[in-house]
Protein backbone atom coordinates (compact mmCIF):
# COMPACT_ATOMS: atom_id res chain seq x y z
CA UNK A 1 0.00 0.00 0.00
CA UNK A 2 3.36 2.26 0.58
CA UNK A 3 3.52 2.09 -3.27
CA UNK A 4 0.57 3.14 -4.26
CA UNK A 5 0.62 5.95 -1.91
CA UNK A 6 3.70 6.72 -3.56
CA UNK A 7 2.15 6.59 -7.04
CA UNK A 8 -0.82 8.77 -5.86
CA UNK A 9 1.70 11.32 -4.81
CA UNK A 10 2.79 11.03 -8.54
CA UNK A 11 -0.36 10.86 -10.00
CA UNK A 12 -1.22 14.88 -8.24
CA UNK A 13 2.30 15.97 -9.45
CA UNK A 14 1.57 14.73 -12.79
CA UNK A 15 -1.88 16.56 -12.89
CA UNK A 16 -0.43 19.81 -11.56
CA UNK A 17 2.34 19.50 -14.23
CA UNK A 18 -1.02 19.05 -16.97
CA UNK A 19 -2.87 22.22 -15.95
CA UNK A 20 0.35 24.08 -15.85
CA UNK A 21 1.93 23.18 -19.29
CA UNK A 22 -1.63 23.46 -20.97
CA UNK A 23 -1.29 27.08 -19.16
CA UNK A 24 2.24 27.82 -21.30
CA UNK A 25 0.45 25.93 -24.15
CA UNK A 26 3.14 22.98 -24.41
CA UNK A 27 1.13 20.60 -25.64
CA UNK A 28 3.99 18.11 -25.87
CA UNK A 29 4.73 18.40 -22.21
CA UNK A 30 0.75 18.02 -21.75
CA UNK A 31 0.88 14.97 -23.35
CA UNK A 32 3.53 13.38 -21.05
CA UNK A 33 1.60 14.89 -17.81
CA UNK A 34 -1.41 13.52 -19.17
CA UNK A 35 0.02 10.11 -19.52
CA UNK A 36 1.65 9.86 -16.43
CA UNK A 37 -1.40 11.43 -14.65
CA UNK A 38 -3.61 8.33 -16.14
CA UNK A 39 -1.24 5.29 -15.57
CA UNK A 40 -0.51 6.23 -12.22
CA UNK A 41 -3.95 7.38 -11.26
CA UNK A 42 -4.93 4.37 -12.67
CA UNK A 43 -2.52 2.29 -10.70
CA UNK A 44 -3.75 4.15 -7.43
CA UNK A 45 -7.05 4.20 -7.94
CA UNK A 46 -7.29 0.39 -8.52
CA UNK A 47 -4.68 -0.17 -5.44
CA UNK A 48 -6.71 1.46 -3.40
CA UNK A 49 -9.92 -0.52 -4.75
CA UNK A 50 -8.78 -4.09 -4.38
CA UNK A 51 -7.69 -3.15 -0.40
CA UNK A 52 -11.15 -1.86 -0.02
CA UNK A 53 -13.12 -4.59 -1.86
CA UNK A 54 -10.76 -7.12 -2.67
CA UNK A 55 -8.45 -9.39 -0.99
CA UNK A 56 -7.64 -6.51 1.80
CA UNK A 57 -4.05 -5.86 0.61
CA UNK A 58 -1.06 -7.82 1.71
CA UNK A 59 -1.91 -11.09 2.53
CA UNK A 60 1.26 -11.97 4.04
CA UNK A 61 3.31 -13.50 1.74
Amino acid sequence: MGLAIIFGLVAILAALGLLRSLKIKNLLAAGFAFLTFAVFGWFTVMTVLDVIVGSGGSTGH
